[in-house]
């Protein structure tokens, strides 16, 4: 890649940078913002790099990459079910003391939370485990259990509903 491409890329981070955050954060989730415009301008820097053909329209091209993240950024979410998890709130108050009693309630907590994951019915008990300590993605969880995406969803969903009723009961006593 030569020097002028390179002026190039860099003149182009600093004039599309603000529009890309504008465009990312009306659409995603404000913590993946920058990390989207990085991938745009780390996209845009290897195109440059490996192609000699000079960009007729960088703000077309670059807004072209922009979206196709973005729908890939989408459909990572919708595989990850990103929807059904809480994310955690800045105002959320962290003690500054762990004590002997927190400690105990904690581990208290982690042992109910296991025995309801222990005694999820067993289809709904593997799909959980594969989603949330495996980390696969409902596609692959089909896969191996040899049922359909939907079928992974609801399972999950089931499973998930019955883990937080039984926490809710803990902490209604």
């Amino acid at each position: 890649m030569n020097k002028s491409c390179q002026k190039d890329v860099a003149v182009w981070v600093g004039e599309y940078r603000l529009g890309l955050r504008r465009y990312f954060s009306s659409r995603v989730n404000f913590s993946d913002v920058d990390d989207l415009v990085q991938e745009v301008f780390t996209h845009l820097h290897l195109q440059v790099k490996k192609s000699d053909a000079d960009i007729e329209n960088p703000k077309s091209y670059i807004y072209t990459i922009a979206k196709n993240l973005l729908v890939s950024h989408g459909r990572y979410q919708k595989s990850r079910c990103r929807s059904f998890h809480e994310s955690l709130s800045c105002e959320m108050e962290i003690p500054d003391v762990i004590t002997p009693e927190r400690t105990v309630i904690g581990m208290q907590d982690c042992s109910r939370v296991c025995q309801a994951i222990l005694r999820l019915p067993p289809r709904a008990g593997t799909a959980f485990k594969f989603h949330r300590f495996e980390g696969l993605t409902y596609q692959d969880i089909a896969e191996r259990m040899g049922i359909s995406r939907e079928s992974v969803k609801e399972l999950i969903q089931r499973a998930l509903v019955r883990v937080r009723k039984v926490m809710e009961e803990v902490s209604e006593n």
